[in-house]
């Protein structure tokens, strides 16, 4: 036999038994028996090299580190779907997709909902070819090396495909090795992750293929391109050797579909993975074309999500946690439990009185709440559980880290610690000084900023620009390639426009858009400084509260040495002012912005508004005249339908330019978006 093709038939039987291990559970080889098969072939490919193939089941680990991830255009939009929680909205959604059939008769796919990351998988005849991420649907991150590591992901489908075609799935990790990654983690002294979701979609952005195929990641496809039905094309795809789930289910009416959630709802928490809800697809793919889709969701799809997720845990202790403005928030230490994906062992408690008002105590069994990104939360206290000796929890009088007395201003319910020099205060200033909203400064993590603060190198964000490479080098950890990237990456902040500078110095209430307005108002730091209270005050989205905190900050002689050192650093502390062609549709009138826009960025969005003459809130009121939505809206899109405000897509946005109209209708859909 020619050596071509004894490496040929050993790459279909690692592959047969590859399917049967991954896809199917159905291994007829040991680990060492498959282990040794590898081998042979890494061995045989490694002595004719012109022989190795892409699809070969030795390159699902690369070898050399990724520099960076190319961002490519998506062939197709990968959308959102909108999300319905309760019986009553599936059904008013079945009414909409009757209304749409206009008498035709419509049959749904039931399919459970993974809680990972979408990617885009492309085939060239027959051969994975590229990987992207899901981006902000219109355009993704290829990583199609770390996609190759993906143990059940076929680099070759298993039936001849000569034509090219698209796969859509999620990138997920079971519990049971999400446990084995903190495991891991915690013999190494790491970091823990937070839950399976998290931890799918960061190992998918690592620079090391290597490091990714050690994470253990999973796929189930749920999309092929093409096809009559969408049933059908979910089994077209387990024919190609595509992992695909087999908990999905064909129904005749929308009754059927709620069936299907409920049963899932209750058996969830068995399964091997993190599921969150339940995806409805009109089966007809003729239809789905026919029915379109709005600028953010198909009208021939939603998402049912399932209630958040509660469970009962022992609250140990009641922590203060000191914020960057001196702000105490009390935080419940528990018993570590399980819960939606992560496990829960610390909750916030906003503030002293939300912990009178649930008269929480220490030694208390709490039922905590906790649904998808939502920080945890207790929820209330199990009375019937409360120990006979428990007492009353009283809000400590000085700060735990300073000892400094605590103050609660009048009107607030913060309770705060005032020392400026109180070390939490001041690493949380420098922290949100080089985060990635502000400064954006890579390599200034917590345990850098802590080790810099613990050597006396730095004592506030202004040393930062004054840091020598050969100190930071002596630090433990560090090296002196390490110490060199963040000595440039310290040099490159300096680039960052006033705008970020005022929301970096961490003047408290003002956000990246009232940085941004203040940068724009006054031009610069020195015009800024000098403005008086009314000017502030009268400064579009400038209220009281903030007016007065900005005039505060810059009377305080200690802010003013830290401005010193920026400018002495050489940060911008002025503003180009542009001037745009007003347009008559936008002179005069209030726009808010909500969700992620699928190709501006929301800056660009407000510049394009401001140069035309309108303005940007923050906020929907009845003075609003315009809500441009996209994906992940909100609560925002829910009040603009309810006072009556316009709602516009990008599209329709920025037609406004050129003066053409829109009539598509808006759908009053719930617009909390989740992934397609």
């Amino acid at each position: 036999m020619k050596i071509h093709e004894q490496i040929e038939n050993l790459r279909d039987e690692i592959r047969k038994h590859s399917h049967l291990y991954y896809i199917e559970n159905k291994p007829e080889l040991s680990d060492y028996d498959f282990d040794q098969l590898l081998k042979k072939l890494e061995k045989l490919e490694a002595e004719n090299p012109e022989l190795i193939t892409q699809d070969s089941p030795t390159q699902r680990v690369g070898s050399d580190l990724s520099k960076d991830f190319p961002t490519v255009i998506h062939k197709k939009q990968m959308l959102s779907l909108a999300n319905t929680y309760s019986k009553e909205e599936l059904f008013d959604f079945d009414q909409r997709v009757k209304k749409l059939a206009d008498c035709e008769e419509i049959e749904y796919v039931a399919e459970l909902k993974f809680d990972g990351s979408a990617i885009s998988l492309h085939y060239e005849n027959g051969i994975f070819a590229r990987g992207i991420t899901r981006g902000d649907g219109i355009q993704g991150d290829e990583i199609t090396p770390n996609l190759r590591t993906i143990k059940s992901l076929p680099l070759r489908t298993r039936k001849e495909h000569t034509a090219e075609f698209e796969v859509r799935g999620e990138v997920f990790m079971t519990k049971e090795s999400f446990r084995k990654l903190n495991e891991r983690q915690e013999e190494k002294d790491e970091k823990l992750f937070a839950n399976p979701r998290n931890s799918a979609a960061g190992s998918l952005k690592l620079q090391d293929p290597k490091i990714v195929s050690e994470r253990d990641l999973n796929i189930f496809c749920y999309y092929l391109e093409g096809g009559e039905t969408h049933y059908e094309n979910l089994l077209k795809l387990k024919e190609l050797g595509f992992p695909t789930n087999p908990n999905f289910r064909l129904c005749k009416n929308i009754e059927e579909v709620f069936e299907f959630c409920s049963e899932w709802e209750n058996k969830r928490a068995n399964l091997p993975y993190e599921i969150d809800g339940v995806v409805i697809k009109v089966n007809s793919i003729a239809q789905q074309e026919n029915f379109g889709q709005t600028a953010k969701i198909p009208r021939w799809a939603i998402s049912y999500k399932f209630k958040a997720e509660k469970a009962e845990t022992k609250l140990s202790d009641i922590t203060m946690q000191v914020g960057r403005t001196g702000a105490i928030t009390p935080v419940a230490e528990l018993e570590p439990t399980f819960l939606a994906g992560s496990t829960i062992s610390r909750a916030t408690l906003h503030n002293e009185g939300e912990i009178k008002a649930k008269d929480i105590r220490v030694g208390d069994t709490v039922v905590i709440e906790k649904g998808g990104d939502v920080i945890p939360k207790v929820v209330e206290v199990v009375l019937s559980e409360r120990p006979k000796d428990s007492v009353e929890f009283e809000f400590p009088k000085t700060c735990p880290v300073c000892e400094s007395e605590l103050v609660r201003t009048e009107g607030e319910a913060v309770i705060r610690c005032v020392n400026f020099a109180c070390p939490a205060q001041v690493q949380g200033r420098i922290q949100h000084f080089v985060s990635r909203n502000a400064m954006d400064i890579e390599g200034l993590g917590e345990a850098v900023v802590k080790m810099l603060l613990e050597n006396e190198l730095v004592s506030d964000f202004g040393d930062i620009y004054f840091l020598e490479k050969s100190k930071i080098a002596e630090l433990e950890r560090m090296a002196e390639k390490s110490a060199q990237n963040l000595v440039d990456s310290i040099e490159k902040s300096k680039e960052k426009p006033f705008s970020k500078v005022l929301y970096s110095i961490g003047i408290r209430f003002v956000g990246q858009g009232t940085a941004k307005v203040l940068a724009k108002t006054f031009g610069s730091l020195e015009k800024l400084k000098s403005a008086t209270l009314e000017e502030l005050e009268n400064t579009f989205e400038i209220g009281p509260k903030i007016a007065i905190s900005v005039a505060e900050f810059f009377k305080d002689e200690r802010n003013l040495e830290l401005l010193e050192k920026l400018e002495k650093a050489g940060l911008s502390f002025s503003e180009e002012q542009k001037e745009g062609e007003k347009v008559a549709e936008f002179e005069g009138k209030t726009f808010v912005l909500t969700g992620t826009l699928p190709t501006l960025k929301r800056e660009e969005a407000k510049e394009l508004i401001e140069n035309a003459g309108g303005k940007v809130s923050s906020s929907i009121s009845k003075k609003t005249n315009f809500l441009l939505a996209g994906e992940k809206a909100g609560s925002k899109l829910a009040k603009a339908e309810k006072l009556g405000v316009k709602v516009l897509s990008e599209e329709e946005f920025l037609k406004m330019f050129s003066g053409e109209k829109n009539e598509e209708e808006q759908s009053g859909i719930d617009e909390q978006l989740s992934l397609f």
